[in-house]
């Protein structure tokens, strides 16, 4: 049996519990969930908060600013990147930690700790949340 092509980018296909995240994307907003109880942030969204257990729950904009905690480089299964892909998980000021792709920073540039900041992109016509690095890191 042959291998298939893999999409570049599968894009997202959201729920009733997901549908402010990425009409916050479209917006050019990045939002996550809160508990409208006791103010806990989260992500992914979820039906119950994990510290109070209350159901109630509304939204708080990210900052979209914040620090990156690990990364790697990743290679497409299935056809050659045209650049590399580093992939990152942020620790946002909001005390969330989010993966996404960080873009203009060569690989052997990027550290843990390196500051970033939200970029809103369409990759393959898919708007995504990205991250780029701030105050001077990244490509000469």
């Amino acid at each position: 049996m042959g291998r298939r092509d893999v999409p570049g980018v599968i894009p997202p296909s959201p729920t009733l519990d997901d549908q402010f995240f990425w009409d916050g994307i479209a917006e050019g907003r990045l939002v996550f969930q809160r508990c409208a109880a006791c103010g806990v942030v989260r992500h992914p969204p979820a039906p119950m908060c994990g510290e109070c257990h209350s159901v109630e729950w509304d939204t708080q904009e990210s900052s979209g600013h914040g620090y990156v905690y690990t990364w790697i480089v990743s290679h497409h299964p299935t056809k050659p990147d045209t650049e590399p892909r580093v992939v990152v998980l942020v620790e946002l000021d909001d005390g969330i930690r989010f993966v996404a792709n960080l873009l203009g920073v060569d690989p052997e540039q990027v550290e843990n700790g390196m500051e970033v900041g939200l970029s809103i992109e369409a990759v393959d016509d898919v708007v995504l949340p990205q991250f780029r690095p701030v105050n001077g890191s990244g490509k000469p």
